[in-house]
């Protein structure tokens, strides 16, 4: 089974903020699907689906994003699921806003959600999409930039990013996540 991880926090008023670009994603790959992320299991909503034949959980995790890797250690116990079957999806300040970067290791680099992935599963190897929100202008504090909205302007460039990110999930189900890797970020050069 492969499982795709989106991180964000629970509740409406975090419901189109950046730090919430990882349930976005997973809300465009249940969109596609048809399946409903309802199930509540592992300190996270579920839904499975089937895709060319690949069985495919799609999770949010609603332990906030600082607890996320309650919710993946949960899974992971619960269903017996490998960390090499799953890819993490979240925001990330050092990638332009509306564009995608794709990775299979690396530190937290201050992303709390990752810092606490990394904390419940003992390794920073798994496979990821980062999700460009850009840094705010000096003076703003982070905390409070990860939590507003994406700007009105940004909105064409946010739903491509989506996009663009299932497209590169969709890919992976069938191909290995280095040749995934290689075909999305270059597109992302391009």
């Amino acid at each position: 089974m492969k499982w795709i991880v989106g991180l964000g926090n629970p509740g409406s008023e975090y419901e189109a903020t950046r730090h919430n670009a990882g349930f976005m994603v997973i809300d465009e790959l249940a969109r596609r699907w048809q399946t409903n992320v309802g199930q509540s299991k592992c300190k996270a909503l579920i839904g499975e689906a089937r895709v060319g034949g690949t069985k495919v959980a799609l999770l949010k995790p609603m332990t906030y994003m600082n607890l996320s890797g309650e919710s993946v250690r949960a899974f992971m116990d619960y269903y017996k699921a490998r960390l090499e079957d799953a890819i993490i999806v979240y925001d990330d300040l050092d990638t332009e806003t509306g564009r995608i970067r794709l990775r299979y290791q690396g530190s937290a680099g201050g992303h709390n959600g990752i810092k606490s992935i990394i904390q419940h599963t003992g390794t920073q190897t798994f496979n990821r999409v980062r999700m460009g929100i850009s840094r705010p202008q000096p003076g703003f504090r982070i905390v409070d930039y990860v939590l507003s909205p994406f700007a009105k302007a940004e909105q064409p460039d946010v739903r491509k990013m989506v996009e663009e990110a299932s497209d590169a999930i969709e890919y992976s189900l069938t191909h290995p996540f280095e040749e995934t890797m290689a075909k999305f970020n270059a597109r992302q050069n391009a």
